[in-house]
């Protein structure tokens, strides 16, 4: 075997990957452009094993940029309900649109192009081009900030800007010249598979024979985390109001903020009154309000405390189903596949109320 110090860190990466990587991730096969770009996007923030499952339904609904850019946006949000951090998805629709427009189709092949696609950073950018066209970028994901932080010994959490501006230069030093679609899968993988935030399994890595944290002992120390704040707490009372036995009325959000352009439960400001609302707000009367099983839901900035509230629309009401608003009418057999794109709290609590929503 090839000692550390006789060997590049690329190429004990690339001897590591070409017998212990991932080689069956189903946007390898093929590797298009096209593919490579739908995963990192649904790979940002979010595990392999989460987004395989996603990723298969997302490409038999929309097998290319022409199909992604020619869908509804509810459409997208519905495939994409579940998987949070929902701005991906709506810069995936608008990045899709850009390039049937402006690239006649085709997934642009130079940097900087594919840098002014919405929902695209410089990372994401190098990772794309260097899996789909072999050129040579560096990458700086999640994956590969621990790897780098943990072999050199890095200090200070990696989201600052100077700790940042020293893991790209190290991640551009290390980048080889040759076989980039292979090394950049590589380094993403041992990040994601030995050099783990828990539990790393330091004996099996390739790049162990000079690992500063490893020497060290500090291995657990490093990448530094992110300095904690207290997120602060919100509470929001929400509408499970029917209009016919398991008819619930739907909204859809604004395109933009929490939940953008997906369909939820209407919410009651705090300082109103649940029926003044209904008449207000809805055009409706409705009584017979109920406050049932609530939940709690993490954002990266803040808890929500979500209290839904059930009651009945009179039957005489005559909202009608419109671009913003719908009567939904539930059943147990509905899977996630068949509702419209929600929020995953408000699946939730469907299920929890009226037992939809079961896979």
């Amino acid at each position: 075997m090839v000692r550390a110090s006789e060997s590049s860190a690329a190429e004990r990466l690339l001897d590591w990957h070409a017998h212990a990587g991932r080689h069956d991730l189903p946007w390898q096969k093929p590797r298009s452009a096209y593919r490579v770009w739908v995963s990192e996007i649904m790979l940002q923030q979010t595990q392999v094993a989460t987004v395989i499952p996603y990723f298969e339904r997302f490409m038999q609904l929309f097998p290319d940029v022409q199909a992604l850019a020619d869908a509804d946006a509810d459409e997208v949000m519905s495939a994409w309900a579940g998987l949070g951090y929902y701005s991906r998805a709506r810069n995936l629709h608008r990045a899709a649109r850009q390039i049937r427009d402006e690239h006649g189709g085709s997934f642009p092949s130079d940097f900087e192009s594919v840098l002014a696609l919405p929902g695209i950073g410089r990372s994401t950018a190098g990772a794309i081009l260097a899996q789909s066209f072999g050129e040579r970028h560096a990458i700086l994901d999640g994956n590969v900030k621990r790897v780098l932080t943990r072999h050199e010994a890095i200090a200070g959490w990696p989201g600052k800007p100077a700790v940042e501006k020293t893991l790209w230069k190290i991640a551009e030093a290390w980048t080889p010249r040759t076989q980039l679609a292979d090394y950049s899968q590589a380094i993403m993988d041992l990040g994601a598979t030995l050099c783990r935030r828990s539990k790393p399994q330091c004996g099996l890595c390739p790049l162990s024979g000079d690992c500063k944290s490893l020497a060290a002992g500090r291995v657990a120390d490093f990448p530094e985390p992110r300095p904690r704040k207290t997120r602060p707490l919100r509470r929001v009372r929400m509408l499970m109001l029917e209009r016919a036995p398991n008819e619930v009325l739907l909204i859809r959000r604004p395109p933009s903020g929490i939940w953008g352009g997906l369909w939820c439960l209407p919410e009651v400001p705090e300082d109103v009154a649940v029926r003044e609302y209904c008449r207000q707000s809805l055009g409706i009367d409705a009584g017979g309000f109920e406050e049932v099983g609530g939940l709690r839901h993490g954002f990266t900035h803040f808890e929500l405390d979500i209290h839904p509230m059930r009651g009945r629309a009179a039957a005489v009401s005559q909202i009608s189903d419109d671009g913003d608003r719908r009567w939904y009418t539930l059943a147990a057999e509905n899977s996630l596949d068949q509702m419209p794109g929600m929020p995953a709290p408000v699946v939730r609590l469907l299920a929890q109320e009226f037992g939809i929503g079961n896979e």
